[in-house]
């Protein structure tokens, strides 16, 4: 009887071991991965090396060398994808790059130049010219604004008028020039006191800060009879 009770402990350990095995098969297996499919770890995503693979960023790599954006369906080349983006400003070509929104051209882009007088029927004329020293393209539109001062600076007469006329966008390649025209009467005809001025300080269109310009052009009406001074709008070249 002894050794009948000896083989039934035995026999009831190794059955118990079995179990015990089993179970701990059976916990291995257990979870939402299973031993054939690769954990998913956090992080950046390694390059593609085949097969379909979802990376961290949203992007999935299609087996084809093309990682392709889920937000927005779009792809790019490469095996792995860098998401890249800006704010703010103008973009071209949704590359990211800005693009200048202003084609004007200011003052520090500017020389001021005086040509010489054409005179005419009573009138002495002027062009006054502005001339692109920049290195871009730029545009200039309108009148121009102008005055004589004398040696310390002081404004000799009122602001020139404005001649009727269209302002046209006049488009200056670096090098090119635009000219509005600086006309009045004769002195000598008209009869206005006069004054000579030493410098013609000249604002360029919608722009604050002046250029100067040496004055040659001997007197100029200051006041009385027929002592305005007109400028007419801005058009292409440096004079009629």
């Amino acid at each position: 009887m002894a050794y009948t009770s000896q083989s039934s402990h035995r026999a009831a350990a190794l059955l118990a071991s079995a179990v015990a095995a089993l179970g701990l098969l059976t916990a291995c297996g257990s979870g939402n991965d299973s031993a054939s499919t690769p954990q998913k770890v956090s992080g950046t995503a390694a390059p593609a090396t085949g097969g379909s693979d979802s990376a961290s960023d949203g992007t999935t790599d299609t087996g084809t060398g093309k990682a392709t954006d889920a937000s927005s369906g779009t792809s790019s080349s490469g095996t792995s994808t860098a998401k890249t983006g800006s704010t703010g400003g103008s973009t071209s070509g949704g590359t990211g790059t800005k693009t200048a929104t202003s084609t004007r051209c200011h003052t520090s882009e500017l020389k001021a130049s005086v040509g010489g007088n054409d005179p005419g029927a009573g009138q002495e004329n002027f062009p006054l010219v502005l001339t692109n020293t920049s290195g871009r393209t730029c545009t200039v539109r309108g009148y121009p604004g102008a005055a004589f001062t004398d040696s310390a600076g002081k404004q000799l007469g009122p602001d020139p008028k404005r001649s009727s006329g269209t302002p046209t966008t006049v488009t200056l390649k670096p090098g090119q020039s635009a000219w509005a025209g600086l006309t009045f009467s004769n002195p000598e005809i008209s009869g206005a006191a006069t004054a000579t001025p030493s410098t013609l300080v000249v604002t360029p269109p919608d722009e604050l800060d002046p250029l100067k310009v040496a004055w040659s052009g001997g007197k100029v009406p200051v006041s009385g009879n027929s002592s305005s001074v007109f400028l007419t709008v801005l058009s292409p070249g440096t004079g009629p």
